[in-house]
């Protein structure tokens, strides 16, 4: 919160004064009591704005550097002095200190709804009334001057009636809410304070999928508040949700074909769409880069015109230097030569007082200021001083006291006297008297040709007359460029009166013998005459056949130099418009290179995509062929095992009864040849069994003795060599281990 003081100042001519703003005082906020801050921070701020004032910063001079313009050598440096220094009885903490605690546990009681946190109460500062702080409760009415009502003035009388009329009215009043809505201004805006908007917690329930929870990716400033593009995501996303709702179910096999045909017409849709997209930001950005280029074409343009106009000021600047010191070479040389004029012998001239006393235009009287003498060194000291001419009333006073001739004056304008004594034209009149002449001649023969109307006799056809062509106009130059023009041609003349100057100079140095012959001749006899006239033709043939050799060869150094010219000034201006074609090209390839770069990385990007999308689908593809392979062979394998399962059961069952028919049947023969057979036979038996099953046995045997027998050495030697190069190793190891 900041305060402002009105200070009323009484005018001098004006009676009526506006009042004037004064600006907060120092430490405002310490004693005013009506001065609030919000916070520590405030409050420390104010302090130091308090401290660091204008009236604490002084102008230290450098007394080396005092009368420097240069930035690097300032003549001051700005010092901070604490003259405003608070005695210290005086309390310099934060007044609303003592309140922040007891607030702080309010907002922390309110916020958390704990009934046990204490608040300390308010302790109020104690008041005698009746005693010592009296003078704080009572009101002295502010009296401007003591008579404030003139005697002549009587007031009205007081009615009983309009009394209880508003004591009625008050009473009638509805009673005041003792809460009141006002309105407050800080020093912050809502910009300022404005944060992200806020996102509660939520919770959702189990088998639900609300369709807010699709938005969760969009933030403020990234997608919020929603826009024309949002609102087209969201219906592209409500679109495709309801074309999954339609999809065919996965489990059924007979729609397999159906879901993939409408998966790949979806696809070619969202290709579709994501190619418009893509065009349009490629549209969206060549425009963008178009309005760069024309941005950046017209700041270079306005860039290159603030270029020549800097030059075109600096080079009238030189101009105008150039033309200055011309022009005061111009006035010494022409004082020079007055002076070699007075002194053509160049002789010494004593000074004589008695003319220079008598020429009021020599330094006697009008001193030179180039030599040294100022004569209004002392001008103040003329200065008039009046009251009639420093004020405005005396103004008025002097203006009103002369007589009204004085101020309405009456200038004749002088009569051109355009003859000369014998009564003949001047010549700068002439052309004016031919002009006003030739114009009375026009005017006389137009009102000759007005001849009366007669009427009409016989129908005649009147030809229109030829049109007119159009006027023809001259264009109004531009002021700079008519200003250069006459700059040019300014500096033109002066040139060409230089050279006519140094001409005469030249043709004097030339004709400086013949000049000194002239001066000579009165002091020559008649021979010497004579004789210095042939030596003055000899001399004058020699400068006219030198005058007519130096005229042929300026001749062909003119045409030569204007050769050359025109040879340069083509060449430079092909040599000109080549360079600006051959920059023109190569930022023009230097666009095309980089729009091409910028199309192959999109195409680089798009095909990247394009292939990442061609690989998820062929995935996509190959699991669920993956899927329905697995499927079938499953199936199948589970059909196989129960066939195999069946067969194998059948075929034990019926060997089962095919091996105990033939050992029924074995057994009854077998019974049968046990009954009738003898003893040799049960011996032959026995023996059969025994070539048959034992011996062959035992010579396998004894043939695998032999052959371990003879594979055992080779194995030795194989195991010999393995082990001790591995025994090698492992000793190696374990010394390399011990060492470290």
């Amino acid at each position: 919160m900041t305060t402002t003081t009105i200070i009323q100042q009484k005018q001098e001519n004006n009676s009526f004064g506006r009042p004037r703003m004064m600006d907060n005082r120092a430490f405002d906020y310490i004693y005013d009591k009506n001065y609030h801050l919000s916070n520590q921070i405030d409050h420390q701020f104010q302090a130091i704005k308090a401290k660091s004032g204008n009236s604490n910063i002084h102008l230290q001079p450098n007394y080396r550097t005092m009368f420097s313009e240069l930035q690097h050598h300032p003549r001051f440096t700005l010092q901070l002095k604490n003259n405003l220094v608070l005695p210290n009885h005086v309390n310099q903490d934060w007044p609303g200190k003592q309140n922040y605690s007891r607030e702080k546990l309010i907002l922390q009681k309110l916020m958390t709804g704990d009934q046990s946190i204490s608040i300390p109460n308010v302790i109020y500062e104690h008041y005698d009334v009746d005693g010592k702080d009296r003078f704080k409760f009572s009101k002295k009415p502010i009296i401007p001057f003591m008579n404030a009502i003139p005697p002549y003035v009587v007031l009205d009388t007081f009615h009983s009636q309009d009394l209880d009329q508003q004591r009625l009215n008050d009473s009638n009043r509805p009673q005041t809410s003792f809460a009141k809505t006002i309105g407050t201004q800080t020093d912050y805006r809502d910009g300022e304070a404005q944060t992200d908007p806020y996102t509660p917690e939520y919770v959702v329930k189990p088998g639900e999928q609300p369709e807010l929870l699709t938005l969760i990716t969009l933030a403020n400033g990234r997608g919020l508040p929603v826009g024309l593009a949002e609102v087209e995501m969201i219906e592209r996303a409500r679109a495709k949700r309801v074309w999954e709702a339609t999809l065919p179910p996965i489990n059924d096999p007979s729609q397999w074909e159906k879901r993939l045909k409408m998966m790949t017409d979806m696809e070619r849709k969202e290709w579709l769409f994501r190619e418009k997209e893509i065009e349009e930001i490629q549209n969206m950005r060549m425009d963008l880069l178009k309005k760069m280029l024309k941005d950046r074409e017209e700041n270079q343009a306005g860039i290159l015109a603030k270029k020549l106009d800097k030059l075109w000021v600096k080079k009238q600047k030189e101009k105008d230097a150039k033309i200055k010191k011309l022009r005061a070479e111009n006035i010494k040389n022409i004082r020079k030569l007055i002076k070699k004029r007075e002194n053509p012998q160049g002789e010494l001239r004593k000074r004589n007082i008695i003319e220079e006393y008598s020429n009021f235009d020599s330094e006697t009287y009008a001193p030179l200021t180039r030599v040294g003498n100022f004569p209004d060194k002392n001008a103040d000291s003329y200065l008039v001083k009046n009251r009639y001419l420093e004020t405005y009333q005396g103004l008025l006073e002097l203006e009103a006291s002369l007589p009204p001739y004085v101020l309405n004056l009456k200038i004749d304008p002088p009569k051109r006297n355009q003859h000369t004594q014998d009564g003949y034209l001047k010549r700068k009149y002439r052309e004016e008297k031919r002009l006003e002449d030739i114009h009375s001649n026009l005017l006389a023969t137009k009102e000759q040709k007005k001849v009366e109307e007669k009427p009409l006799r016989f129908l005649k056809l009147i030809e229109k007359p030829v049109p007119r062509p159009p006027t023809p106009r001259i264009d109004i130059p531009d002021s700079e460029e008519e200003e250069r023009e006459l700059a040019i041609i300014y500096l033109q003349k002066i040139i060409r009166g230089k050279a006519i100057q140094n001409m005469m100079y030249d043709g004097k140095q030339e004709k400086l013998v013949l000049i000194k012959e002239v001066s000579s001749t009165h002091a020559l006899q008649t021979v010497d005459q004579a004789n210095t006239k042939l030596y003055k033709q000899k001399v004058l043939t020699l400068q006219r056949q030198r005058h007519l050799t130096n005229q042929a060869d300026d001749l062909k150094d003119e045409v030569l130099q204007s050769l050359e010219g025109e040879t340069v000034c083509d060449m430079l201006d092909f040599l000109s418009k080549e360079l600006i074609r051959l920059q023109e090209e190569r930022r023009i390839h230097a666009f095309a290179m980089l729009a091409e770069r910028q199309r192959r990385m999109r195409e680089a990007e798009e095909s990247g995509l394009r292939q990442v999308e061609e690989r998820r689908r062929k995935e996509d593809d190959e699991i669920f062929r993956q899927m329905l392979k697995t499927q079938q062979d499953c199936v199948e394998t589970y059909l196989e095992d129960c066939i195999l399962e069946t067969v194998d059961h059948v075929a034990d069952e019926e060997a089962r009864k095919e091996i105990q028919d033939m050992a029924t049947k074995i057994n009854d023969i077998a019974y049968d040849v046990e009954q009738t057979r003898s003893t040799l036979e049960s011996e032959e038996i026995v023996a059969e069994l025994v070539h048959g099953f034992l011996i062959p046995e035992a010579q396998k045997e004894v043939f695998r003795q032999q052959i371990k027998s003879k594979q055992e050495p080779y194995l030795m030697a194989a195991h010999r060599e393995i082990y001790s190069e591995t025994n090698k190793v492992l000793s190696k190891n374990n010394n390399e281990t011990t060492q470290y």
